[in-house]
């Protein structure tokens, strides 16, 4: 499988603070709502923990599947739902895989063939066809740590354009998750999207597409008064460290 490409034209630097939020047709789908700290956020949609999600009118089972980066069987079964079921407004699923969760073929092995010992790590996500450039310039503040963090922050100067770090598009502007301030979110292809965190002002609307380098929001700080942007990748739902995939 091809993993996230480099892009040699672009320099590295830059600031940020992210969350996914994804949205289909009309209804907008808010995932992992507080998982950079462990808690959850109250969100437009209503509170829900981490890797859950309130369902909205509108929604079916494979939109909510599409905007998560999963599949409708997944959701279906980490939720005891038939695969063609119905899911009715309030309703509240599961997102993402359960901790004993390991994608069919992925399990890793022990040598001589033998399962893996619980609590072996599983491999990063593998992240097809999208090739990255910087979203700012501006230095790493925050890097991107397993389990603590989601992404990294790239700091700046307030007003700075925030760009796209590839061509997609927009599938979340807002303030929804308050967080995170004005976000941006980009979808590139089946399983990639990428997030743009604690803007000041947002310069894309829900649907438009993007290429790689458009400015796409100006460069906003955080609750704690931090300069940056947020930048966050996701595959299949997953977070991915960004820095290998951003040229050097």
């Amino acid at each position: 499988m091809n993993r996230l490409r480099r892009n040699p034209g672009a320099t590295a630097g830059l600031a940020a603070v992210a969350a996914l939020t994804l949205l289909t047709s009309a209804c907008t789908i808010t995932p992992w709502s507080g998982e950079s700290t462990g808690t959850p956020v109250s969100t437009s949609n209503g509170g829900v923990p981490a890797g859950y999600y309130r369902v909205n009118p509108g929604d079916t089972l494979g939109r909510i599947a599409n905007a998560f980066g999963q599949r409708p069987q997944e959701i279906a079964g980490w939720n005891q739902l038939p695969p063609n079921a119905s899911v009715v407004p309030g309703q509240v699923l599961r997102v993402a895989p359960p901790p004993s969760f390991a994608p069919s073929g992925m399990q890793p092995s022990a040598p001589g063939g033998a399962p893996a010992a619980a609590g072996v790590a599983m491999p990063a996500p593998v992240v097809s066809d999208v090739t990255l450039a910087w979203p700012a310039y501006g230095p790493v503040l925050q890097k991107f740590v397993p389990g603590k963090s989601t992404g990294i922050l790239i700091g700046g100067q307030i007003g700075e354009p925030v760009k796209a770090a590839a061509a997609g598009r927009v599938v979340y502007a807002g303030t929804g998750i308050e967080a995170y301030g004005p976000l941006v979110i980009i979808k590139h292809n089946d399983s990639v999207v990428t997030a743009y965190g604690h803007n000041s002002k947002l310069l894309v609307k829900e649907d438009d597409a993007v290429t790689q380098g458009q400015p796409i929001a100006e460069m906003g700080t955080d609750s704690h008064g931090v300069t940056g942007v947020q930048f966050e990748v996701r595959s299949d739902g997953k977070p991915v460290d960004p820095m290998p995939l951003l040229p050097r």
